[in-house]
């Protein structure tokens, strides 16, 4: 597909040396200056998935330094994880305004000011609150790696740039546990944040390569900004009350209903909305949108069960739990580089269809082992389960990314972002329905559920294949 897109008569570009209007139309940034920028977008995707996972584990050291109870700590993660779902798609839209190198820096400057934050608190109260700081800047980061992509790769070479964004995401997250983990056993817990501070400094001197992305002149819709805030925190918050007050929770996604109903509403009588409902027109990234997030349902709904199965129906000690769970990014960053260069030449509804159908199998493989199954065979399995999802996920990113206008590439790096952090929110929804629903087998259904994700996956695939052109599947 050959995107014909021009700016349109109201963009302006992206105030930076090096001919703004020039690199508006050009494929790609020419190297080396694509290579530099393709470094700094790894160094925003490193801290901001490191981010997302290292804390986890120093969670009781901090719960006991700090004197509070164990279930509050968790506010610790989820303020991170609400913080960077309700403000994806407005900073993706802010960022088509000030510009996205500046967006960038303002995103990279306030991680790295939050990260120190972090390090420096002294109660629940002050880390919670720099964390959901660092969560503001991180996603300022993540709303743009897919629209950046869009104009550092040529058309040519698109697939290859995502599978080294999606290599990226697959390595960081093996890093992260493990990274805190060795951090904790030589120092404190507040140098697990601390570590961001000098590489966020680093990266502050590489923003310059990014590529002058064209800006639009329309003013910031506000309100639609906090309709898109209370329609996906409060849906977040609601699927986490479910279990431990039904009611509330059932209240909380009712309202969050409402707001999205009237943020619809609203995005639909504009030409570029905040909540970008007019891409969803494109039948390729309509079809991508769908298996994305019934993918990442899958994959989070694995990654929360997948502990509890080791440990209470495979028998697996708490230490080789980490050594299990590894498999899988391992096989996603292994098969993520042939994935890219694939979905340069195929159609991304058979790769990604392939893929989850990967997935899926290998899930429904995990529940059907036996109990004195050696470690092996579960990782290959999860090593199996890995390479499916990575299979899917370059394609069907290429095929998204690819297929919106250049105008609109800030729009659809939010979109991206905001569908994978919903999918993983489901998919998290569904391993608390499966514990709830049997304390004997949750963990087992859990699996199956994820299961049941990916083989949606693979029918939106299947769909797709019969409904876009194949000039347009990839």
């Amino acid at each position: 597909m050959t995107d014909t897109t021009k700016p349109s008569a109201g963009t302006a570009p992206d105030a930076a040396p090096g001919g703004p209007a020039a690199a508006a139309v050009q494929d790609g940034l020419p190297t080396p200056r694509r290579y530099w920028a393709a470094s700094v977008i790894m160094l925003g995707i490193s801290l901001a998935v490191l981010d997302s996972t290292i804390a986890n584990v120093a969670l009781p050291t901090i719960s006991h330094d700090l004197g509070i109870d164990p279930a509050d700590s968790v506010w610790i993660v989820n303020a991170y994880s609400v913080a960077l779902v309700v403000m994806l798609l407005p900073l993706s839209s802010l960022a088509e305004r000030v510009g996205f190198r500046r967006m960038f820096t303002m995103g990279l400057g306030l991680f790295t000011v939050a990260s120190l934050g972090c390090a420096l608190a002294d109660s629940l109260f002050t880390l919670t609150l720099a964390r959901i700081f660092q969560g503001v800047g991180a996603a300022s980061l993540m709303c743009m790696f897919g629209g950046l992509v869009r104009h550092i790769y040529p058309h040519a070479k698109l697939g290859r740039g995502i599978s080294v964004n999606a290599t990226t995401v697959a390595i960081m997250s093996v890093l992260g546990p493990t990274l805190g983990s060795a951090i904790l056993s030589v120092a404190a817990w507040p140098w697990i944040f601390a570590v961001n501070v000098p590489l966020g400094i680093l990266g502050m001197f590489w923003v310059r390569f990014l590529p002058d992305v064209p800006r639009t002149d329309t003013p910031f819709d506000a309100i639609s900004a906090l309709l898109n805030m209370l329609t996906l925190g409060v849906f977040i918050i609601g699927v986490d009350k479910l279990v431990a007050d039904p009611v509330k929770g059932v209240g909380l996604i009712a309202i969050s209903l409402v707001a999205g109903y009237f943020l619809v509403r609203r995005a639909s009588r504009q030409t570029a909305p905040l909540a970008p409902v007019d891409l969803l027109r494109l039948q390729p990234i309509a079809y991508a949108v769908a298996a994305s997030a019934c993918t990442f349902a899958a994959q989070m709904a694995s990654y929360v069960s997948l502990p509890f199965f080791f440990q209470t129906v495979l028998g697996r000690p708490a230490l080789q739990v980490g050594m299990l769970m590894a498999a899988w990014p391992i096989g996603t960053a292994i098969i993520a580089p042939l994935a890219g260069r694939l979905s340069d030449r195929y159609s991304a509804a058979t790769l990604s269809g392939v893929g989850a159908a990967a997935m899926g199998i290998g899930l429904l493989v995990m529940t059907l082992l036996p109990h004195d199954v050696g470690n092996t065979a579960i990782m290959v399995t999860m090593f199996v389960c890995g390479m499916g999802f990575g299979f899917f996920q370059t394609p069907n990113n290429r095929s998204m990314i690819g297929s919106a206008p250049r105008s609109r590439s800030g729009a659809i790096g939010g979109l991206q972002a905001t569908t994978r952090v919903f999918g993983q929110s489901c998919g998290t929804a569904l391993v608390a329905t499966a514990f709830g629903l049997t304390a004997t087998h949750g963990q087992s259904l859990a699996l199956i559920l994820g299961a049941v994700c990916a083989a949606a996956a693979v029918l939106v695939n299947t769909v797709r294949f019969k409904a876009v052109p194949a000039g347009a599947r990839s």
